[in-house]
């Protein structure tokens, strides 16, 4: 059963990190799996059967909502971008307790609070610069385009376990983002129709980023268990700020002139799915 609610709790992670405003990072600290996933990332080399039995579900999760939620999931956002959003939305809040768990027993300051106010502003300035993203970019076969990507995973995956910031929407920013998505549903498509050309072509441009997702996941990883140990207080407050900007910077980025009725009664269901979810998963 614990396998099935982490391979679950995966698929949330992953979907949240292909969508531009959401975050996996914010994901895992909503569903109270943030740490245990740092701490076996970290001691991956030490403690490696342990670490690749606590982190295989989440894989297998991220893996599957990667390849087959993210065509839906974008789609749900193209046509019902207030009723998903608040879906996300209702995760985060969900997950609050969590982080305020993490913060019992401790005396705030204002270190701490000014910690808050830095994190929750950047979230918020980078949905607002993230917008105006530059242009896109072509992927081509070659050794520059391939050393590209890979620094582009790092980037990527270091604002990806990062609570509150996006790191598809740094991608954006970047102009890489269409174009790598775009080539993992080439290569999907090229898989199932055993397209030799279109496998190669994915190998050879999405290995490279894949290569930067894992270094940077692990660099970002230690720093983080790191800060958590040393300094609790103002680590969980900043973690705080990110994740209580979240849901500011997922409306922000649905750019909705008029609403209906009908669209706010269904967005607090979707709300109270996610809130629920959130609250279950966390357990």
């Amino acid at each position: 059963m614990n396998f099935i609610k982490d391979i679950l709790r995966g698929a949330m992670i992953g979907v949240a990190n292909i969508i531009p405003g959401v975050s996996g990072g914010t994901m895992m600290v909503s569903m109270g799996i943030y740490d245990k996933i740092i701490g076996a990332i970290n001691h991956i080399l030490k403690e490696f059967k342990k670490s690749i039995r606590t982190l295989l579900p989440y894989v297998i999760g991220m893996l599957l909502s990667i390849a087959g939620l993210s065509f839906c999931i974008t789609y749900f956002f193209e046509r019902f971008p207030l009723q998903t959003a608040f879906l996300f939305i209702g995760l985060i809040f969900g997950g609050l307790p969590v982080i305020f768990g993490g913060l019992k027993g401790k005396k705030a300051n204002a270190g701490a609070a000014l910690l808050f106010v830095i994190f929750f502003t950047l979230v918020i300035l980078l949905q607002v610069f993230g917008k105006n993203h530059g242009v896109e970019r072509e992927l081509t076969v070659n050794a520059g385009q391939m050393g590209i990507l890979l620094v582009m995973g790092v980037i990527t995956s270091a604002t990806m376990i990062i609570p509150g910031v996006s790191g598809s929407l740094v991608l954006m920013a970047l102009g890489y983002y269409t174009p790598i998505i775009a080539q993992i549903r080439s290569f999907m498509e090229a898989l199932t129709a055993f397209d030799t050309d279109g496998l190669l072509k994915g190998f050879a441009l999405l290995v490279p980023f894949g290569i930067g997702v894992i270094a940077g996941i692990l660099l970002v990883a230690r720093l983080i268990e790191f800060l958590l140990k040393r300094y609790p207080l103002y680590t969980y407050s900043g973690i705080l700020g990110l994740v209580m900007a979240s849901p500011v910077a997922v409306l922000m980025g649905l750019g909705i002139s008029a609403v209906s009725v009908l669209a706010v009664v269904v967005s607090v269901f979707t709300f109270a799915v996610g809130f629920v979810a959130a609250f279950f998963l966390s357990k």
